[in-house]
């Protein structure tokens, strides 16, 4: 029984796109005809036209959709169920029909014989070489339903850290565009009003009086042009980064940025040591895991360096002094990497490292955070002292004259 993706019209005339199984294309149109749908285009999902595979290897879902979809097939082919029964079931449940088509056409392929390994990798947009690998590793070792339950912890616990991180820098982003648009509200409209009372002193203005004076006209006459200027730079830089030199670039500076190389290291070593501590758990080989993870590792250098570490691996080095060559992974996870290797625990002392990463990263973050807020407050509430003393100047000036 194979899935076919189907157009169809209902009794209103009213447009129906989905999924439907059958043996043959026929006897789809025949279920659509006892739905009460006319069918107008048919196409099994798995023989589809060269557009129609294009566009579903181009389909994407996101990680926490990927991750409910894992979980429950590792329930069910936990519970003794057929893979290709079970990707039905999930099927049947997801609301998505992005999914709905990717799982129906794993599980045509699978029904053609396929190892479900290689029919997922015809979706690299939505399961990664770390996940195929796995369910690789899973299919060879029996093992395929915990090792689905590890991938779908590891996704979720990613997702976690991406939903915190991204919470926590909504407050200080938000700040910092509400400090930025009431600095130039004041500067804009504000002070100009305000300095048309000293337009008739005969005697001059406090320095700070005059500087605060040229930066109301130049935001006045160039704000709308600055503002401009920003977005257009913003736009220009944006499309700069996809091209790889100019990311090679950005993460070389950023791996000279004290504060934020730290960071970096710490953020990259953590996904890292993660990815390869499921692979390794999984029954992958150390050498095709530390390849495969590398994928996980956004900053260049430190990618180029791990894929280096990995071939002196392949020539016979051991994991820990080939990554201690790298420079950016820190003594205590070389020292557990070390372990691993000396007491065949490799995956366990992996998960440990990436455990320590993962907090070490998660409380630096906040203790960032927490930083930022009350210094970005101290700076408005600077700025607006030098406003309002830029303005009061001239009045005590004033009052010394006129005593």
């Amino acid at each position: 029984m194979s899935a076919y993706e189907y157009q169809a019209v209902d009794e209103k005339g009213n447009n129906k796109k989905g999924l439907i199984e059958a043996d043959t294309a026929r006897q789809a149109r025949s279920q659509l005809r006892g739905m009460g749908l006319m069918p107008v285009d048919i196409n099994e999902v798995s023989n589809a036209t060269t557009e129609g595979k294009t566009r579903l290897k181009k389909d994407k879902l996101n990680v926490a959709t990927v991750a409910l979809m894992t979980r429950q097939l590792a329930t069910l082919i936990g519970a003794g169920q057929p893979i290709e029964s079970a990707y039905n079931s999930v099927s049947q449940q997801t609301t998505k029909d992005v999914g709905k088509r990717v799982l129906l056409s794993v599980r045509t392929k699978v029904l053609e014989g396929y190892p479900l390994s290689e029919a997922l990798r015809d979706y690299p947009r939505i399961f990664d070489s770390m996940y195929c690998a796995s369910v690789h590793a899973g299919e060879q070792s029996g093992l395929l339903d915990i090792v689905m339950e590890r991938l779908a912890d590891y996704m979720e616990a990613r997702q976690d850290l991406q939903r915190k991180t991204g919470l926590a820098l909504i407050y200080p982003i938000l700040l910092s565009v509400v400090a930025f648009a009431l600095v130039t509200g004041l500067l804009t409209f504000v002070v100009p009003q305000i300095v048309q009372v000293f337009e008739g002193f005969d005697q001059e203005l406090p320095i700070l009086t005059q500087w605060l004076i040229q930066l109301s006209e130049f935001f006045k006459q160039y704000g709308v042009y600055l503002i401009g200027g920003v977005i257009l730079a913003s736009i220009v830089l944006s499309q700069l980064m996809k091209l790889p030199w100019m990311r090679l670039l950005r993460d070389q500076f950023l791996l000279k940025v004290p504060m934020v190389r730290f960071l970096v290291r710490l953020a990259n070593t953590a996904r890292y040591t993660r990815t390869m501590s499921i692979l390794v758990s999984s029954g992958v080989t150390a050498l095709d895991s530390m390849r495969i993870s590398t994928e996980v590792i956004s900053n260049q250098p430190m990618k180029n360096a791990v894929i280096k570490a990995a071939d002196k691996v392949r020539e016979g080095e051991h994991i820990s002094v080939a990554l201690t060559q790298t420079t950016y992974f820190s003594p205590l996870v070389l020292q557990l990497i070390a372990n691993g290797e000396s007491s065949g625990k490799l995956g366990d002392m992996l998960e440990r490292s990436a455990k320590a990463e993962e907090t070490e990263f998660a409380s630096i973050t906040a203790l960032f955070v927490g930083l930022f807020e009350p210094a970005m407050i101290l700076f408005m509430g600077m700025v607006v002292m030098i406003i309002v003393l830029a303005i009061l100047l001239p009045i005590f000036d004033m009052n010394d004259l006129v005593q």
